[in-house]
């Protein structure tokens, strides 16, 4: 029997893409290798886990999620789950309706994550446009009238390919925007800084060691976070973002951090300067997504690991709020005027690099919410003028 030798070419492209593999093996050892699992460091709860409430009930998996100073409740649906049709949605009467309409959805957004709500009652939205690989792009709704306030696309400078704009903070006063970009793919995480007044945004901290990952293993009661037969793990920066109620201290945290950090607002906006203080360790955190700080400058931080909520006090001590093994993965928060804080679980062992039929399988999907203990009064509302930075659509939601 003659056995037939490969072409030449063939032969070149069976090298290149044994070489491409071996190469993209060695990017994802290098770079998201699984490290050690994560102490505990969950207490007993201050809440009971009885007192978790369900608020929205989705068929996709959930995103972020924030509620109005009126009571709304706004979510969006997590894009790494692909969802189909709009991403964005007020849970009204209970019952899902889009935000805006579906129509000015698919015109305004590709890929919206994170939320929040103004001391004006408006609500921001910042959409990542597939990690940067288009320009991310931050909204403003008027939610007393549905109209866009603002629109504002950010350039390749500010948003390089790979970033991840997925957590937000607005400082109403100072017109200032704070966002966190874990920069999954990019590694390149930073925080950046966007005034409203000037159109001038800077990123700071980039790769600092307070904003990247460290080397830890999530692993949660659903699977570890292991990919690509054993070669990756989910490893990312710098995730929760939030202002104290004074706004004269940003607190941030990376998700595969062992703690805790802050920087006063008025030295992170004059960074890079030698002149500036260094990050501030606030003290130890669980493995997290979301922070949300409330009106006493306390920081709440979830616990993916352990489908957990935690409290770090003024010396940064930590103290668990609730723990339920109904929550998948406690992704970010939103504190209400009515003392509730509420949760998205976005559930994301089963659906990142999961298939739409594993994730339909996996339904439904929650925000949940419970009663802080220890008070949580509303904050004073803060006033800004917003002028949009380009023409907007007229059509209201």
């Amino acid at each position: 029997m003659v056995t037939k030798t490969p072409s030449r070419p063939l032969r070149r492209l069976i090298v290149f893409l044994a070489l491409l593999l071996a190469g993209l093996a060695l990017f994802l050892r290098l770079n998201y290798a699984p490290g050690q699992p994560y102490r505990d460091l969950t207490t007993a709860s201050l809440v009971p886990e009885s007192a978790l409430e369900e608020v929205v009930s989705s068929p996709e998996p959930i995103g972020n999620v924030a509620v109005s100073r009126t009571g709304r409740v706004f979510y969006t649906l997590h894009p790494e789950s692909r969802p189909p049709g709009p991403r964005l949605f007020e849970w009204a009467a209970g019952k899902a309706v889009p935000f805006p309409s579906p129509a000015l959805q698919e015109q305004l957004f590709n890929t919206p994550l994170g939320l929040t709500v103004d001391g004006q009652d408006r609500l921001w939205v910042i959409d990542h446009h597939q990690h940067a690989t288009g320009p991310p792009r931050v909204l403003a709704f008027d939610l007393a009238s549905g109209a866009l306030a603002f629109d504002h696309s950010f350039r390749r400078d500010c948003a390089p390919i790979g970033a991840f704009f997925q957590d937000l903070a607005v400082d109403a006063t100072a017109g200032r925007l704070y966002i966190a970009d874990a920069s999954f793919w990019g590694r390149r995480p930073a925080i950046v800084i966007y005034d409203l007044a000037s159109d001038v945004c800077q990123r700071v901290l980039e790769r600092d060691a307070s904003v990247r990952a460290q080397d830890w293993l999530i692993r949660t009661p659903t699977k570890e976070m292991v990919f690509f037969a054993g070669l990756g793990s989910l490893k990312v920066g710098v995730d929760g973002i939030a202002l104290s109620p004074n706004r004269s201290w940003l607190y941030y945290a990376a998700m595969n951090h062992d703690s805790l950090f802050r920087m006063p607002t008025a030295a992170i906006a004059k960074l890079p300067s030698s002149a500036s203080p260094a990050p501030e360790r606030v003290g130890p955190k669980p493995l997290s997504d979301g922070i949300a700080c409330d009106a006493q400058g306390r920081v709440l931080i979830t616990d993916v690991d352990h489908g957990a909520v935690l409290r770090s006090g003024a010396g940064g001590e930590l103290e668990t709020l609730i723990r339920s093994p109904r929550i998948r993965w406690a992704d970010n928060l939103a504190i209400g005027q009515d003392g509730w804080v509420y949760l998205a679980d976005s559930a994301i062992p089963d659906h990142l690099l999961r298939t739409r039929g594993h994730i339909r399988s996996r339904a439904p999907y929650f925000v949940f919410r419970f009663p802080q203990p220890g008070g949580n009064a509303p904050a004073s509302p803060e006033m800004l003028t917003l002028a949009p930075s380009r023409p907007f659509p007229t059509e209201s939601p």
